[in-house]
């Protein structure tokens, strides 16, 4: 270790992975280069490397509370598994100064056989404390998991957002040196997650360094003092400045994404007649799977396609980051096969896990709207006072006959948006105060 300052020093790590074509290459591997060594005799290898982490190096001083973004795969958890142990490095050096609490999946650490309490007991002794001094923190665990009855259950009988909420109150409430969490937060409920992060707060006024490892770039904006950026096993950005690693970020990740799906589910449109089958083919092959998109409907009209723009025309894409109470465009290309008449178009947003936080459609706007063979584009402004955070905008478009509603394209979710101010608040609407006493 280089200071007493420091946490954590990595230095050239590298993490390589023998991959096998086939089960009898393994056992190839393991008898033919043996026995060639023994003959004297050259011998080829039957894997192939892979690569999961390529000389990382960067050091994490005491009470920094690091961020780590990147795309599935781009080698953020096999980095935390080795700076916790769990993993060995092929190449390189790890040091730790201080005792680590990490978070890393579901569930980590726990036997399922156990009960709730047994398994606090056990990763209690795991992280270094003595029975006593659990029984100490075992009340504020217990509260903070606030799993009720639960407790004295294996957790084998337990819910993804039940285990998640033992194994964070572990590990947050005996004052770890450092807390590393990985992802597992993203089950948790909205109250809980919130719970966590005030949690996490105090850890850091305490001087416990935190590393987190998230999609939810929201979270980092609002928390972290760094940002480290990973892709295909190697750090390409080191910053203080987090918000200009989280735009970068983010508007990498729409580019690519914008991309594959152009590449991969190009339609024509020589001609703004659709027959319905057109319509049934657009709407198959412009599904967002990156988000999980589920779309159903007639399909006789469809939502072609929707984007976010700024008030000045800039693209949501091109600078991924929305500020409460700023002005939003909704921009929708609606296909349609037929004449259709008293059409709905609403639009919703929602967290990532939970209701409807925020919705509005033309009727409820007091625009009547019909459908005619072709393309309409339309579009919907409005300042929404929404809290920082991760969001899901969900668009949806139907129409009345008799009194009958019938669903022509439900799409939950169509895309992501994220918001962020300075100010820290709770819950979801942004609505600063202000406090005045008497005689100001």
């Amino acid at each position: 270790m280089y200071s007493k300052d420091i946490a954590i020093q990595v230095s050239n790590l590298s993490k390589c992975y023998q991959i096998y074509s086939r089960p009898r290459d393994r056992l190839k591997q393991f008898i033919i280069p043996r026995l060639k060594k023994v003959l004297n005799k050259s011998s080829n290898n039957y894997f192939r490397e892979f690569w999961a982490l390529k000389d990382v190096s960067f050091t994490i001083k005491k009470g920094e509370t690091i961020g780590i973004i990147g795309r599935n795969g781009a080698g953020k958890s096999t980095l935390l598994q080795m700076i916790c142990g769990t993993l060995t490095p092929t190449e390189g050096k790890i040091d730790v100064n201080g005792r680590i609490a990490a978070l890393l999946e579901l569930g980590a650490g726990f036997n399922p056989e156990f009960t709730g309490r047994e398994n606090v007991y056990l990763n209690g002794s795991v992280l270094g404390l003595s029975k006593a001094e659990i029984d100490k923190k075992y009340d504020s665990i217990l509260e903070f998991a606030d799993i009720g009855p639960f407790i004295d259950q294996p957790v084998k009988t337990y819910s993804s957002g039940m285990y998640v909420r033992l194994a964070f109150a572990v590990q947050a409430c005996i004052d770890p040196e450092i807390l590393i969490v990985d992802e597992a937060l993203a089950v948790g409920d909205i109250g809980f997650q919130y719970k966590c992060f005030k949690r996490m707060e105090a850890l850091k006024k305490r001087g416990t360094t935190i590393i987190m490892v998230t999609h939810s770039t929201g979270s980092l904006l609002e928390y972290a003092d760094r940002c480290l950026v990973m892709k295909n096993g190697q750090l390409i950005c080191d910053t203080n400045d987090v918000l200009a690693a989280v735009l970068s970020y983010e508007k990498g990740m729409i580019l690519s994404e914008k991309k594959e799906v152009q590449s991969s589910h190009e339609v024509s449109e020589n001609s703004i007649e659709y027959r319905p089958e057109d319509l049934i083919k657009i709407r198959d092959n412009s599904i967002n799977n990156d988000i999980g998109e589920k779309r159903f409907g007639s399909a006789r009209a469809i939502i072609k396609s929707m984007y976010v723009s700024k008030s000045d025309g800039t693209l949501l894409k091109d600078r991924p980051l929305a500020t409460p109470g700023e002005e939003l465009n909704f921009n929708f290309k609606i296909l349609a096969s037929e004449d259709i008449n008293d059409v709905v178009l609403g639009i919703s947003i929602s967290r990532a896990q939970g209701g409807d936080i925020w919705g509005d459609n033309n009727i409820n706007a007091g625009h009547q709207m019909s459908l005619v063979p072709g393309e309409l584009i339309l579009t919907f402004k409005v300042k929404l006072p929404i809290n920082t955070g991760d969001y899901l905008i969900h668009c949806g478009l139907a129409c009345f006959s008799n009194g009958i509603r019938e669903e022509l394209d439900q799409r939950r979710p169509l895309d992501r948006i994220k918001f962020w101010s300075p100010r820290e608040m709770g819950g979801v609407i942004h609505s600063p105060m202000k406090i005045t006493r008497l005689g100001d």
